[in-house]
């Protein structure tokens, strides 16, 4: 993909953002909603917005107003809420060691923070949506809506898996999500959680519009391929094996994406290499790599190893030649005696790539539940994944092998926590539905809408 600078215009800031930034973000200045939305590129301006929101960018000499889903948050809270072994958290944040404790309260400051500036998005995708008439151009009318739907469905799907509990094939989806909003920000509204097969249902919805509409090609932005890739996601946490397996298949067959040569070459790039089917871009000027935060090093731009590899993690290699078991270094300073993951080392590197990686491993897993051999048989495929990082092949599969392949090649990248939940394995000795693994509905967002009710074990 091509570099582009996404940039926050401070008057469309000044009239969506708020200091608690929950469902209701209400117009801070005097300027009339109609003229921030007049032209085609204010709302191009809305967008780019958006996308800013997601990853923590602030205008100009002013200090961040979100946090950065999307540059690391939601890979980390994964990480952190869905491991007890494999890694350990070694950094000053309560917040952050509230949630690898499993012992959050109702006002974490993480779950609030993902909660607010998810619905920020929102609010900005919404309105963008609202004003699609100001376009005459077919074309571009259709890209803009693809790219709102593809961030609005992406957003819906990652809140629906932290604040709700896990889907259940079987159906009977009425456990609670989170409210679907779908109008531009309004200070009245007042609305209850929708059920997770409502979220789940607004989540395909929005994406399949977005492969629709978006172009093959769509630079540094979301393109089909990307909202392909993340309903391949929400289908295989579903657990509908054949839409996640025909999604990954024709990502693979038809974007043009493919591995990287080596392991190394896949990650902490200043541009998105062959397997990168979309990340967040982030450059010395605009954004923050939270992963590389918590992650890396001081000298490397991190806190010095909040979050270290454990001996537990290395033991789920069945081979030393394995480059995804040496992708680590030892830390340093304030690290001393850490194991540190080669993955978030560049601070300015691109932040939470979809890679073409796991569309093998959702085109391999599906085909194995299904006992077919859709673009590949599923040991082939595993076994060329494996061999891309110098790991011996395998002579049969087991579910367990694939689900452990994941593991190997997805770590640290905000896979953990959703893997365990849809396969339905513990996690140390809570069960895969534990309380205790959901996120609570922050208390602000509750004082402020009284309809929305709390999550078990949090009032």
């Amino acid at each position: 993909m091509k570099h582009i600078k996404f940039s926050i215009s401070l008057l469309l800031l000044l009239v969506f953002a708020s200091c608690e930034k929950e469902l209701d973000l209400q117009p801070q200045q005097s300027i009339g909603i109609d003229a921030a939305t007049a032209t085609p590129e204010n709302i191009n301006g809305i967008l780019l917005a958006a996308y800013d929101i997601g990853r923590n960018t602030s205008p100009d000499n002013l200090a961040p107003l979100y946090n950065g889903n999307y540059s690391g948050y939601l890979n980390i809270s994964s990480e952190l809420l869905g491991n007890t072994d494999q890694v350990s958290w070694n950094g000053t944040f309560d917040y952050l060691r509230d949630i690898f404790n499993k012992a959050l309260i109702n006002n974490n400051t993480g779950a609030l923070n993902i909660y607010s500036d998810s619905y920020a998005i929102m609010g900005h995708v919404n309105t963008v949506l609202a004003n699609l008439d100001k376009f005459d151009d077919a074309a571009e009318r259709d890209r803009v809506e693809g790219e709102a739907k593809f961030l609005r469905g992406i957003v819906y799907f990652d809140m629906v898996r932290f604040f709700g509990q896990q889907y259940n094939p079987a159906g009977n989806n009425s456990q609670l999500g989170v409210p679907i909003i779908l109008t531009p920000p309004d200070v009245s509204i007042r609305i209850e959680r929708n059920t997770v097969e409502e979220v789940y249902t607004q989540v395909i919805s929005d994406l399949t519009d977005a492969f629709a509409k978006l172009p093959d090609d769509n630079g540094a932005r979301a393109d089909k391929y990307a909202a392909q890739a993340i309903l391949a996601r929400v289908y295989l946490q579903q657990g509908n094996y054949t839409g996640a397996r025909d999604a990954a298949d024709n990502i693979l067959q038809n974007s043009g994406h493919s591995l990287t040569a080596t392991f190394a070459e896949a990650f902490d790039t200043d541009d998105n290499p062959s397997e990168t089917i979309y990340s967040w871009v982030i450059t010395q000027q605009e954004g923050t790599n939270i992963s590389n935060t918590h992650y890396a090093t001081e000298a490397l731009g991190g806190r010095g190893g909040d979050i270290a590899i454990t001996q537990a993690y290395l033991d789920k290699f069945d081979s030393d030649a394995d480059q995804r078991r040496n992708f680590t270094y030892p830390g340093e300073g304030v690290s001393t005696g850490l194991l540190l993951t080669s993955k978030h080392v560049r601070q300015f590197a691109n932040a939470t790539p979809v890679r073409i990686a796991e569309m093998h491993l959702i085109r391999a897993e599906c085909n194995f539940r299904l006992n077919s051999s859709v673009g590949l048989a599923p040991l082939d495929e595993i076994n060329a994944l494996r061999a891309r990082s110098s790991a011996p092949a395998l002579g049969a599969l087991t579910l367990d092998l694939i689900l452990n392949e994941r593991e190997l090649e997805l770590a640290f990248e905000g896979f953990t926590l959703h893997d365990y939940k849809r396969t339905q394995r513990n996690i140390g000795t809570l069960s895969w539905d534990d309380n205790k693994l959901v996120f609570p509905i922050p208390q602000s967002a509750r004082d402020r809408n009284p309809l929305l009710e709390q999550n078990p074990g949090y009032n």
